[in-house]
């Protein structure tokens, strides 16, 4: 069996440019019609700031629901909740919201371990990655830091006395962020 060659992008290109009008709108309407991830894209382009916050809520509600489900038990089925993230950040190209939707991720994970008690090493585990990826993010912005330091300090305070190491963890992140900015201040 042979592997079929991919079309690459300028072949795409000269092929698309010999269509007319009429053709290209209906291979684009299939195409919106097939994939939610057009659909949204194409509504984004149409009506970016409504389409953005529907689709920043929507990744808040897909987290929340990995966690605390409006019916039935918790799955802590984190890709899912991390994929609502990705999803959002790919689409929207919105880095504040992204941050914003990745804080939120460790927000609920915390309130996840202090309404049911501690979790496991993974979910820590991944807990903190997100945290820090935060950090890198924020990082040199001062803008980002004012907006979202509170949120990032009060992770760290809600976290006393769980274990695995956790607490400790945000606690040196957040303690090096925060001084990092104290230096870039003065």
């Amino acid at each position: 069996m042979t592997k079929s060659k991919k079309t690459s992008i300028p072949e795409i290109k000269k092929s698309l440019k010999s269509y007319e009008k009429e053709a290209l709108i209906s291979m684009l309407m299939d195409c919106y019609k097939l994939s939610s991830d057009v659909k949204n894209y194409i509504h984004i382009l149409i009506n970016p700031d409504e389409t953005i916050e529907e689709l920043f809520e929507k990744s808040k509600h897909q987290i929340r629901q990995e966690f605390f489900p409006e019916r039935g038990l918790a799955r802590f089925r984190l890709s899912h909740a991390k994929k609502a993230i990705t999803d959002f950040k790919n689409l929207s190209n919105d880095e504040v919201r992204t941050i914003d939707l990745m804080i939120y991720y460790v927000e609920v994970g915390v309130d996840v371990t202090n309404s049911y008690g501690d979790i496991d090493e993974p979910f820590y585990n991944s807990m903190i990655s997100m945290y820090s990826n935060v950090i890198k993010k924020i990082v040199g912005n001062e803008a980002l830091f004012h907006r979202f330091n509170e949120r990032l300090e009060t992770i760290v305070r809600k976290t006393a006395g769980i274990g695995w190491g956790f607490h400790d963890e945000l606690s040196y992140l957040y303690m090096e962020f925060a001084a990092e900015f104290e230096e870039m201040l003065e």
